[in-house]
């Protein structure tokens, strides 16, 4: 278990705001932090911010006319907002973006070996080829297929393991459970958290699913409109009756309907 009052923290949010095209404030203020080691959960509905926060950290909000405006982000106490992608990628922070986004005129293998594109070490990158086909076991069945022929879910696995291709100390995970069957989403959490445990690579996954992400991550935020209104220790959070009822749809009463959660959510937001 990870032991968060002795774990050295990689990354820092502090109270960033985000502005698309000058005009639309998307981000009021988020902070957050993420400890080597760990995996920190983004939690929150479509439209709250998750992507959004995933992209200024990458700096990827550039190509989409999005800036940081106020607030700054820290890796290993080094400012990185106004860094270029690439440079962040070799710092050992690298996004798997929402939809998967493979080279759908490639193979899967070729797809994979993209992600070794800046190391220098290339006599280890067959090794970690091999180390990718441990955790992708379809991955190796699938290798000379184009990626564009393949399942969304083993779209999602190239995508991930293309990551682990690059050496990362941190990966950040948008929305890994988007289009996939409840099975497929349990066994891409399962192989995070083994990633997590025997590689100690870092993760800041951004999730919709709130129930699966609190059993697999050690620690939670929730967002809500461009907002944190909540965060602790995923076990806390999974008990936490406000998070029972309004994330996962559970109540001391039973389950109550997502049209019951929606009114309620917005009712809150307008009085608050």
């Amino acid at each position: 278990m990870l032991d968060a009052g002795r774990t050295e923290t990689l990354l820092e949010v502090n109270n960033i705001e985000v502005i698309y095209n000058h005009v639309i404030l998307v981000l009021k203020g988020v902070s957050l932090t993420v400890p080597k080691g760990g995996i920190t959960a983004l939690l929150g509905g479509n439209g709250a911010g998750k992507t959004t926060t995933l992209k200024a950290i990458s700096s990827l909000l550039r190509s989409e006319r999005g800036e940081v405006t106020k607030g700054s982000i820290l890796y290993r106490g080094q400012r990185v907002q106004d860094l270029d992608p690439a440079e962040l990628v070799r710092m050992g922070v690298i996004q798997v973006m929402e939809g998967r986004h493979c080279f759908e005129h490639l193979t899967i293998e070729e797809n994979l070996l993209t992600g070794a594109y800046t190391r220098s070490d290339k006599g280890q990158i067959a090794a970690d080829l091999e180390m990718v086909y441990s955790y992708f076991p379809r991955l190796k069945e699938r290798r000379r297929s184009q990626a564009g022929y393949t399942s969304g879910g083993e779209q999602q696995m190239c995508a991930i393991g293309r990551a682990l291709m690059s050496r990362p100390e941190t990966i950040l995970l948008d929305e890994p459970s988007m289009g996939l069957a409840p099975q497929l989403v349990e066994q891409i959490f399962e192989i995070v958290r083994a990633v997590n445990e025997n590689e100690g690579v870092t993760f800041l996954l951004a999730e919709q699913n709130t129930n699966v992400a609190l059993r697999y991550a050690h620690y939670g935020y929730i967002l809500e409109s461009g907002r944190v209104v909540m965060d602790g220790p995923a076990a806390e959070l999974r008990e936490n009756p406000d998070v029972k009822e309004f994330y996962l749809g559970m109540s001391d009463k039973g389950r109550k309907s997502y049209r019951e959660v929606r009114s309620y959510r917005r009712r809150k937001r307008w009085l608050g």
